[in-house]
């Protein structure tokens, strides 16, 4: 399944993404009589479980989709409307390094163990939104990323069993203000400014996405390829860095982990190149889809 959190008159929705179309998750299980409390939103329905996920898969095969497909009101144009990011995390961790090439251009070491840092939540933004700069520091840059969506909570969990805690993915941008990273010493201010964390458009159920770990990632800057690598060469995967990170805490349903950027950012570049005013980013996945982001000078 794609799902999305999208507006309608101001108002925040739940949708699955069928074809060219998003059907209202809330509306379809009011119809099929329904409690809507875990179909409000997609944090809703993480957290109220399998059950509830099960629900809305059924829905594929029952004629209420069918319905809304034609045109009933349980479905509007998915270019109708604006697309939030597709899950309100109230975590958001992320790995450092964990492409040998892209430490290798940053003069770093090759970590024996996942680097983990965290971003604001309130630096969430949607896959179509603009990316502010902030006036204080002009070395802002962009960072391709596959983002995991955790599904059921996970404490201590062993790699074995990892994959049963992720819900599935996002495409991720994990923007960086380069000299407040470099000046502090350590990366949470200039990692979560807001709209630092750009992601979307949907989020792709893990059922749809049979190898995670074999998926090509580009980033493009005003349409030139930046970032062009797969998956495949992270350094620690995603059951090693979910089970990682749940010996140190609780990774709860909704959290986002962001796993990390491959060569090609621009800090590295020589002469550097950093965001500016009217550029356009876009971070694209192969099957998880793409996002595309406009600069603005910001706050």
């Amino acid at each position: 399944m794609r799902l999305v959190q999208y507006a309608v008159q101001g108002e925040s929705r739940l949708g699955v993404v069928m074809a060219d179309r998003i059907v209202d998750v809330r509306k379809a299980a009011d119809s099929a009589g329904q409690d809507t409390k875990a179909f409000t939103s997609t944090l809703a329905l993480l957290e109220a479980g399998d059950e509830a996920l099960a629900f809305v898969r059924s829905l594929f095969v029952r004629s209420l989709f069918v319905r809304s497909l034609r045109g009933e009101s349980n479905a509007v144009p998915l270019s109708g409307v604006h697309l939030a990011c597709p899950v309100a995390s109230r975590k958001i961790v992320a790995v450092g390094l964990n492409y040998k090439d892209h430490a290798i251009e940053a003069g770093l070491k090759i970590p024996s163990v996942p680097l983990c840092f965290a971003k604001f939540t309130s630096s969430l933004s949607g896959p179509f939104d603009p990316i502010q700069l902030p006036a204080e520091d002009s070395q802002v840059d962009f960072e391709g990323e596959l983002g995991v969506i955790i599904d059921q909570k996970a404490r201590r969990a062993a790699e074995s069993d990892a994959m049963g805690h992720v819900a599935g993915y996002v495409v991720f941008n994990n923007v960086s203000a380069r000299r407040w990273q470099f000046d502090d010493g350590q990366w949470t201010r200039g990692k979560s400014c807001n709209t630092f964390a750009a992601n979307g458009p949907f989020l792709v159920t893990a059922d749809e996405v049979p190898d995670p770990g074999a998926l090509r990632i580009t980033t493009r800057l005003n349409g030139e390829i930046m970032q062009d690598s797969n998956t495949n060469r992270l350094i620690f995967n995603i059951p090693n860095i979910v089970s990682y990170f749940s010996h140190s805490f609780t990774l709860d349903p909704g959290d986002l982990i962001a796993t990390g950027t491959p060569a090609g950012v621009g800090f590295s570049r020589k002469p550097p190149v950093f965001l500016n005013d009217g550029d356009v980013v876009e971070v694209e996945i192969e099957r998880i889809g793409r996002i595309s982001n406009r600069v603005q000078r910001g706050y």
